[in-house]
């Protein structure tokens, strides 16, 4: 595993992003209800999952904004052209593209979204980072380069064999980007167990269930962390 330590980015950190994520939750915990997030492997079956969650708690009734990462604001369209070749950052450079598109995203949409009284449902969040970026980075730098970000209430990653989320892909699009081998993503789907030990608020779903099985899951635990409907 490579190494992405950058003594510089780590001294002004904390400073740029502390101001940026806590703005509106200054001396909160740290753990935000009402947010929601979805990982998994590239053709897991996350984004199909949360786009089901949302529509479904919006005809309930409840106020859902259904978000991404990485953006498509400025930042991050410069990530997703380093994801389809077209350009080639260190990988520290990815990482901090990474962390500041979240910057940027929790300051303008989710946490603004949130005070309104929105369900936020993030399709990826920090743990995306932090998995996949662990193929060529230090996972503790990761995790204290993402370490000021507030985490989601609930977290569902969808645990889809490498083999039939790559199936998925190649039926779906013409390419595959930066991270979609077989070997890199066994190697994710490593740090993403471990992840999930680390963060209790995470649920374990079987990603070669239907999907209808699937989204019964997700929201039979989201309605319990919602309560009673008015």
């Amino acid at each position: 595993m490579g190494s992405c330590y950058c003594p510089i980015a780590l001294t002004f950190q904390p400073a740029l992003l502390r101001g940026l994520v806590f703005t509106y939750y200054a001396g909160m915990s740290n753990k935000i209800p009402r947010f929601i997030a979805f990982e998994g492997i590239d053709g897991s079956g996350q984004t199909t999952q949360a786009t089901l969650l949302a529509n479904r708690l919006q005809k309930e009734g409840h106020k859902v904004l259904l978000t991404k990462e990485p953006t498509n604001n400025l930042i991050g369209g410069l990530i997703r052209g380093a994801l389809t070749h077209e350009w080639k950052p260190s990988n520290t450079v990815m990482q901090l593209l990474y962390a500041a598109d979240r910057g940027h995203h929790l300051e303008r949409e989710m946490l603004p979204a949130l005070e309104k009284g929105f369900i936020v449902i993030s399709d990826r969040y920090f743990f995306s980072s932090i998995a996949f970026g662990s193929l060529n980075c230090e996972m503790d730098w990761l995790k204290e380069l993402n370490t000021q970000f507030p985490e989601p209430e609930l977290v569902f990653y969808v645990d889809t064999p490498t083999d039939t989320a790559l199936d998925r892909i190649a039926k779906n699009r013409f390419g595959f980007e930066l991270f979609e081998e077989k070997e890199k993503l066994n190697k994710v789907k490593k740090a993403y167990a471990l992840l999930a030990k680390e963060y209790p608020q995470t649920h374990i779903l079987t990603g070669t269930e239907s999907i209808e099985d699937i989204h019964e899951q997700i929201y039979a635990v989201v309605a319990k962390s919602l309560g009673p409907k008015n």
